[in-house]
């Protein structure tokens, strides 16, 4: 089932995708007003058949999207984790995986603009695959850590390159407001099925940047699951990103950065494609 978050009326909620229309579930399984709600609830499965019985009662132009999750506790994202891009970087490998954060308020939604800041000339694309956390947990073992993923999503983790590089420390040119983009929906792993050979794929302005698949990850999902869980909790909601392909406007020769007007789109295997203009800060 492909879930998602809108807001109708002025009211935040969610719903699912059934025939290229919405179904509104917000309240309607067991009082759950947000899709972190019923993910942390447990409530995915009877919303789905809710959804399914239902039928869909509104259309994408009734609602304007948020981002899949508007509210994680967590951004946890992976660095350097496809070779192409760790070669462009010019980084050593690593046994462990490169990790950062990202703040749920620095996040839009699927046809939203991604901003540009007034800051920098320097913002970059990051196609990414978004891994959603249902069940929570410590220590998870890496046996068993899909079967905590609640669903994928398809994320754009847009950096300020040059604040990134004013220290080691990658986080303040990976949190500028609007510079991540999250969408356009959730597809659960029932209905995604196998996620290990995914296509993914960044086209700017219509020009493929880059293209690789799931298999190319140096970490694994479940490696990653695993690893982040050995030193916080993950709960039902957080959401990871599982780094980016080789390829990034700021590698190339010469670079190419994102620019006012500029679109940016990210495809993943069955998880269609996220859209989003750019345009420069107010």
């Amino acid at each position: 089932m492909k879930f998602l978050s809108f807001v109708r009326t002025g009211v935040a909620g969610y719903g699912a995708i059934i025939d290229d229309g919405i179904v509104d579930l917000t309240g309607r399984v067991q009082g759950a007003l947000s899709l972190k709600e019923a993910i942390a609830r447990n409530l995915l499965a009877e919303a789905a058949g809710m959804a399914a019985d239902m039928g869909p009662g509104l259309a994408s132009s009734d609602v304007t999207l948020l981002p899949v999750i508007p509210d994680p506790g967590k951004i946890l994202c992976i660095g350097l984790n496809y070779e192409k891009h760790r070669a462009e970087t010019k980084r050593p490998e690593a046994s462990h995986p490169a990790v950062f954060v990202r703040f749920a308020d620095s996040q839009v939604a699927h046809r939203q603009p991604i901003i540009k800041p007034k800051r920098s000339d320097r913002l970059d694309y990051e196609g990414e695959l978004a891994v959603i956390i249902g069940r929570g947990g410590r220590n998870i073992p890496e046996a068993n850590a899909l079967d905590h993923v609640a669903g994928w999503s398809c994320y754009n983790d847009g950096s300020i390159r040059d604040y990134q590089r004013h220290t080691h420390q990658f986080t303040p040119g990976k949190t500028f407001p609007g510079t991540g983009a999250f969408g356009p929906y959730m597809m659960t792993p029932d209905e995604a099925g196998d996620h290990t050979s995914w296509p993914i794929e960044t086209r700017l302005n219509g020009d493929v940047m880059q293209q690789a698949t799931l298999s190319d990850l140096i970490f694994p999902i479940p490696r990653i699951i695993a690893y982040l869980s050995e030193f916080t909790p993950l709960s039902a909601g957080d959401v990871i990103l599982t780094g980016t392909p080789g390829g990034v406007g700021d590698r190339r020769e010469p670079p190419i950065f994102m620019k006012n007007g500029d679109v940016v789109e990210v495809e993943i295997g069955p998880l269609g494609t996220l859209i989003n203009p750019i345009c420069d800060e107010v």
